[in-house]
Parts: C-alpha cells; sequence; structure tokens
C-alpha cells in the first residue's frame, strides 16, 4: 500500500526515476481499485460515476508514474506516445516497463534502488 500511496504523494512529478516495483504496484491496486469501484457501480446502477472519477483521479500520478518507469530505463517519457501505435505501442511499453533500470546514474537521475528505503 505505501507504493500505491508515494505515487499519489508524487502526484503531477514528471522527474526522476521509479523503480518496477513502484510502477507495477501502483499497477496492481489500480486494477484492484477500478474492478472494485465498477463493480460497486454497477451494483448501483450509477455505473460510470464512481469509476469515472476514480480514473480521473489517478489519471496525472499513472502518467507521472509511467514517466519515471520510462526514466529508469534511459528513456524519454515522451516514448508513451507510442502506445498510440496499435498492438506493437502496447507491447513495446509493456517491455520496457519490465526491463531493469540502469544501474548508474542516467540523465534523469541517480538509481533509486541505492536511495535509502524508508
Amino acid at each position: 500500500m505505501n507504493w500505491y500511496l508515494d505515487v499519489l504523494k508524487k502526484y503531477a512529478v514528471f522527474s526522476g526515476r521509479a523503480r518496477r516495483k513502484e510502477f507495477w504496484m501502483f499497477a496492481l491496486f489500480n486494477v484492484i481499485a477500478i474492478a472494485v469501484l465498477a463493480t460497486v457501480d454497477s451494483l448501483l446502477g450509477t455505473f460510470p460515476l464512481l469509476y469515472g472519477i476514480y480514473v480521473l483521479a489517478v489519471f496525472l500520478p499513472s502518467l507521472g508514474v509511467s514517466v519515471r518507469r520510462l526514466h529508469d530505463t534511459g528513456r524519454s517519457g515522451w516514448w508513451l506516445l507510442f502506445g498510440i501505435v496499435p498492438i506493437v505501442g502496447g507491447i513495446t511499453l509493456l517491455v520496457f516497463n519490465c526491463l531493469e533500470g540502469e544501474q548508474q546514474q542516467n540523465a534523469y537521475g541517480p538509481n533509486p534502488k541505492l536511495a535509502p528505503a524508508y
């Protein structure tokens, strides 16, 4: 849960780097929250309401952690636009998000794995 909250605290931070764990834990909690909210919305008969509010609320944090994750692999955040390309774009971004980050400091900052854990 701390990984999810840390991303929300960095609400619109597009600089720096994000570890794989930070990115994937945020993605996992997002999928769970979206599934729960969509189910509750369907049961209440207000489908797009809660679901839509949540998706809008986490749009910028999702974008920020995605950009920081690409920075960790040494790529610019502009690579997110490659996701527009059907099939190939999504698969490419999935591979980039699964790759280990650069071990040394890169143009986007120091290795987040070497940062002290809190």
